[in-house]
C-alpha cells in the first residue's frame, strides 16, 4: 500500500479487506436462505455469525491505534474465516450447498484471507474523522 492509498482510507469501509469480506457476508446470507428450515438455529445461524464476525473484527481492528491491537482483531477475523470455511465444507458435504456456490464462496474466502494477511502487516494509524 502506498502512502497516497493509505491517506485515502478514512473508514473501515475503505479497506479492501472489509469490502471483500462484505461481499462474502452477502454471499453467505444468500445461500443460507435456501438451507432447510431445521437449520435456522444450527448451521445457518453459525455460518452467518462467523461471516459477520469477519467484517466486524476488521472494523474494530481498524479503530484501534496500536499495531498489536489491530493484529489481534485481524487475527480473530481470520479465525472466523477458517470457521466459515469448515462450515462451508460441511454444507457442501451434506448436500445443502451446491458445488458451484461452494466454489464461488470458497474462492472468496481465499481472497479475504489474503487481504487479512496484508492488513496484519500494515502499520497505519487510522483517521477516524468522518
Amino acid at each position: 500500500m502506498t502512502v497516497a492509498e493509505a491517506q485515502k482510507i478514512r473508514s473501515f469501509t475503505d479497506l479492501r479487506g472489509w469490502q471483500e469480506g462484505h461481499k462474502l457476508v452477502l454471499m453467505v446470507y444468500r445461500v443460507t436462505e435456501n438451507f432447510p428450515q431445521k437449520e435456522n438455529f444450527a448451521l445457518t445461524n453459525q455460518m452467518r455469525r462467523a461471516v459477520v464476525s469477519i467484517t466486524s473484527n476488521i472494523a474494530e481492528g481498524f479503530s484501534r491505534f496500536s499495531s498489536k491491537e489491530k493484529h489481534q482483531f485481524y487475527s480473530i477475523a481470520q479465525g472466523s474465516l477458517t470457521e466459515l470455511q469448515n462450515q462451508l465444507l460441511i454444507s457442501r458435504d451434506i448436500g445443502y450447498l451446491g458445488e458451484g456456490d461452494f466454489k464461488e464462496i470458497a474462492e472468496q474466502t481465499v481472497s479475504v484471507n489474503k487481504l487479512l494477511n496484508g492488513l496484519k502487516r500494515v502499520k497505519l494509524i487510522p483517521n477516524t474523522s468522518y
